[in-house]
């Protein structure tokens, strides 16, 4: 079953990241496609959860970016919460809802990171990440519709 990883990851953005992501979780070896996007959400998930942690350490180390981590904590609480949520449900039954919600993800991510001035984004990797994850993702949940 190793090979449907394998053929799964060809088929998007980022091979070497979806390899990874994949290959560092041992459910992928007994997963279809379904299986994979689960696998996938969870990194999502886990990833949010990381830099909600992030941004509650930034609170005290850059205080003069208070507005812009709020609404950074703001989005990625959504990410958690609202959207891995709704990506896990609509897997199982209307892929479409996952998709919406992958990339809702991905926008939440990227429009933290554009909050920030120029330069002083203290979660630009973890912003960067998500953003890779979640076309990663995208690209299988596709594969579902």
């Amino acid at each position: 079953m190793g090979n449907i990883v394998d053929e799964t990851c060809k088929q998007t953005p980022d091979y070497t990241l979806c390899l990874s992501l994949l290959n560092s979780d041992p459910r992928s070896s007994s997963a279809d496609i379904v299986g994979l996007c689960l696998i996938l959400i969870d990194k999502i998930e886990a990833l949010g959860t990381e830099t909600i942690g992030q941004i509650n350490v930034a609170y005290k180390t850059k205080p003069m970016l208070k507005r812009e981590l709020d609404e950074c904590n703001l989005r990625y609480k959504t990410i958690v919460e609202a959207d891995v949520h709704t990506a896990n449900i609509a897997i199982k039954g209307n892929p479409k809802f996952a998709e919406d919600a992958i990339v809702d993800a991905g926008v939440e991510a990227s429009v933290c990171e554009g909050g920030f001035p120029k330069g002083q984004s203290p979660l630009t990797d973890l912003t960067q990440k998500m953003v890779k994850i979640c076309d990663v993702t995208r690209a299988i949940v596709r594969m579902l519709l």
